[in-house]
């Protein structure tokens, strides 16, 4: 079943978002679904109160505009509201346990938790012990609500999934990880070019592999044909150092004029962004017609209320 052929339910059978390795591609489907129908609404100038006084912690390790500022908005298009709980205004920052902080903000009565961190181990342990919803807002390892953002805006640019090919380029990184997850299970065939070690998790490789096509290799050149897709991100995440070897790997994978003219006519760019213009990507490919950078962006808004209403909805 392809994704224009599903009808929204409104209901998902997960308490939590930590990974997508655990979800179905109906989940997925749910989500991205309801997440346009969200956006639709918007757009005519309607919020429906799904979770009025709802309360959505929200705890950052790592800072970002687009988490932080999709989220808050989210939430509060919902009818409830978000409280800021950065790494050093908590005592998360000065050694209490996720065990104490996910009990304490249990017993005052948060609907659920948006952890943006290092570790996916936290994110999980913060679950274990929580009494509320938990939504990976990013880790080292992987970032669910970013894919599935690019998944909705994918399919809002070609009306479909399935039998579309994305081509991602560069760090095997934890978008790389969730991309990877998201396109198998809704159809979409996903090529990553990535130099030598530096691929993405073999575990998640071979989970998606059971859903659908997964290709890795390291000829960007031969993996762009016929993309419809080409996605990139930065060459070096957030907390990591710059690295003279990391980038000298990586600087062949940059998205440019030349690697976009070999995909499709029609193949549009993404990104997850923030970008590093003459980086990772020419200005010229990132500013041009073909880019849906800032659709994706506004699209993390809408697929983020829509998995709060999942999960946080009475």
């Amino acid at each position: 079943m392809d994704i224009s052929q599903y009808r929204v339910k409104e209901k998902i059978n997960h308490k939590h978002l930590l990974t997508l390795m655990d979800y179905s591609s109906e989940d997925i489907f749910e989500i991205v679904s309801l997440g346009i129908k969200l956006k639709h609404l918007y757009k005519k100038g309607v919020n429906k109160p799904l979770l009025k006084n709802k309360t959505l912690a929200m705890i950052f390790s790592k800072s970002s505009t687009r988490t932080r500022v999709s989220f808050e908005q989210g939430i509060w298009q919902l009818g409830g509201h978000a409280l800021f709980l950065s790494a050093s205004d908590i005592q998360l920052g000065r050694g209490e346990t996720i065990h104490d902080t996910a009990k304490t903000l249990s017993r005052y009565g948060v609907d659920g938790v948006m952890i943006r961190t290092f570790l996916q181990s936290d994110v999980e342990e913060l679950a274990k012990y929580g009494d509320f919803a938990v939504i990976n807002g990013l880790t080292d390892d992987f970032h669910p609500c970013q894919a599935l953002a690019d998944i909705m805006t994918v399919y809002e640019v070609y009306g479909r999934l399935k039998g579309l090919k994305l081509v991602y380029s560069g760090d095997g990184n934890n978008v790389a990880n969730s991309l990877i997850l998201a396109c198998a299970k809704t159809g979409v065939e996903i090529v990553c070019a990535t130099p030598k070690g530096y691929e993405p998790n073999e575990e998640v490789v071979k989970h998606a592999l059971e859903w659908g096509k997964v290709t890795i290799t390291d000829d960007l050149e031969e993996a762009v044909i016929d993309a419809d897709v080409v996605y990139t991100d930065v060459f070096f995440s957030m907390g990591q150092k710059d690295d003279d070897k990391k980038l000298k790997a990586l600087t062949p994978y940059q998205i440019n004029q030349s690697i976009m003219q070999k995909a499709k006519k029609d193949a549009v760019f993404m990104h997850c962004l923030p970008a590093h213009r003459g980086e990772e990507v020419t200005a010229d490919v990132i500013d041009s017609p073909a880019s849906v950078v800032f659709e994706q962006a506004e699209n993390r808004m809408h697929i983020q209320k829509a998995v709060m209403t999942l999960l946080m909805k009475d």
